[in-house]
């Protein structure tokens, strides 16, 4: 009996020592395959930071739970987990990509249908002005402040200048926020002078 007790234990730790043997043969293939991870997703933030941030978040919080297992010596878990957060990883830059074309897309069409309409605003608007301004229509001016509305037509015409600027740069957020500001000024200088934008121009 007490030879079998010894050859028992004697088992049970040549089996621990085998399976401490395989987790360590893991530990580099571990290591290697959380370090191409990380590599790939840290090439790929920048872009899906901004414009997948979610993803990005769960891929990372995916990398958070191999490096965890790692660090417990569980490089079992690395290993069979590691190739779905690779591919989830190697996903971001193309997912990134793809929701950029769809965002610039949408800013392109913005800008397009912006720049169709607001040189003529900032154009109906000065002719409003000039309308207003001469003695022969001192009655339809009656209330309306002529100087504050040419003062707030430059400031408009200067800022339309930095959203062409801006998108002459490729800057199309900028381009398109700035020119949607423009047209906001533009339409309340329009609606001081009595202007209806959406009316065909008046002869002057």
């Amino acid at each position: 009996m007490h030879r079998s007790n010894r050859l028992g234990r004697f088992s049970v730790a040549f089996l621990a020592a085998i399976i401490l043997a395989a987790c360590a043969g893991q530990k580099d293939p571990a290591q290697k395959l959380i370090g191409e991870i990380q590599a790939t997703v840290t090439a790929a933030s920048p872009e899906a930071a901004k414009y997948i941030p979610d993803q990005l978040a769960g891929v990372q919080t995916q990398l958070s739970a191999l490096k965890a297992s790692f660090e417990k010596q569980d490089y079992a878990a690395v290993v069979s987990g590691a190739p779905a957060v690779l591919g989830a990883a190697q996903s971001l830059a193309t997912d990134a990509a793809t929701k950029k074309d769809e965002v610039l897309k949408a800013l392109n069409d913005k800008w397009t249908a912006l720049a169709g309409s607001v040189p003529g605003y900032l154009t109906a608007v000065q002719n409003r002005i000039d309308f207003l301004a001469r003695k022969a229509n001192k009655k339809a001016a009656a209330g309306i402040d002529l100087e504050a509305a040419k003062s707030s037509l430059s400031d408009a015409m200067a800022i339309w200048s930095k959203a062409q600027a801006a998108f002459a740069a490729g800057n199309m957020d900028e381009a398109v926020s700035t020119a949607q500001n423009v047209k906001s000024k533009v339409e309340a200088v329009a609606s001081s002078l009595k202007l209806d934008l959406s009316a065909p121009p008046a002869k002057s």
